[in-house]
């Protein structure tokens, strides 16, 4: 007997394919995931502003690329009675290699499309994350960063500043597709938008790239899958008029006549962090 799927059913085969494309469309939308982490953001209604974030960053392209995936084979089916069967040593050493050769043929694709979105940078060299940390030591504010391995960073984050302008972190040079944990729009009304997409759910504020973020955790199959590892906290202390927020408590009175928002991130965060304040004329 040959092997023979049940019609209308995707083999496991079928599925990695479609898997690491969907992962593949996941790398545009989340690069870069929080992991155990503090963060805060101190805005004065003058505009001066403080950022800062310390602890976990993973990365996720990195991430992937040191999983091991094991090939299963897949069930056998009879011809005549589409009833289950024990497959032939023949059917496993068949489905093996066109697993092997798919799955090749995946990594290649895979890799590919994480290089132009990684500026070149290859996530299957295990020198890649080295490499990653000493370019961002370069870069203002950030004040430490360790590769600890497969794709987790340490980092110390801290920046101040005038908002004339918008703000957005993290920034990679030469990774112009990363996505943003933080951002600051400024409107010309005098007021600014604060949204933390890179802490809300699948760290991803869209529908799309939750379900993404959700094939890509089947595809990998485990619990260190980056949307299970946000860890931290994220608040915005500020001497400025809270117009709108998404906390569940609400302002608190902090020191100096200033008001605090504070949000809880982990992965049963129900909504990304955002705020409306009012800044001085």
């Amino acid at each position: 007997m040959r092997h023979f799927t049940m019609p209308g059913m995707p083999g496991r085969r079928a599925l990695t394919v479609l898997s690491a494309t969907a992962l593949t469309l996941l790398l545009a939308a989340c690069i870069f995931a929080p992991g155990k982490f503090t963060s805060q953001l101190d805005l004065r209604k003058d505009r001066s502003f403080a950022f800062r974030y310390t602890g976990e960053i993973l990365m996720v392209p990195l991430m992937e690329a040191s999983k091991k995936q094991a090939f299963e084979p897949e069930t056998c089916y009879a011809e005549d009675s589409f009833e289950e069967r024990k497959c032939t040593n023949e059917e496993i050493a068949q489905q093996k290699q066109e697993w092997e050769k798919s799955r090749e043929e995946s990594k290649q694709k895979d890799a590919q499309a994480a290089q132009m979105l990684l500026g070149g940078i290859d996530p299957s060299n295990p020198e890649s994350g080295k490499a990653i940390a000493e370019k961002l030591r370069r870069q203002a504010g950030w004040n430490k960063v360790e590769y600890i391995g497969k794709g987790k960073f340490d980092v110390d984050f801290a920046i101040e500043a005038r908002l004339d302008h918008d703000f957005t972190f993290p920034t990679f040079e030469g990774m112009p597709m990363t996505n943003a944990f933080v951002q600051l729009s400024l409107r010309q009304d005098g007021t600014v938008r604060i949204d933390a997409p890179g802490f809300g759910p699948a760290n991803s504020p869209g529908a799309m790239a939750g379900m993404m973020s959700g094939m890509a955790k089947g595809a990998s199959g485990g619990d260190d899958d980056a949307a299970t590892q946000a860890d931290g906290t994220f608040a915005i202390r500020t001497d400025a008029q809270i117009l709108a927020n998404n906390t569940d408590e609400g302002p608190k009175v902090a020191a100096g006549g200033t008001q605090t928002l504070t949000w809880q991130v982990n992965p049963r965060t129900p909504a990304a962090p955002t705020a409306l304040l009012k800044l001085a004329p």
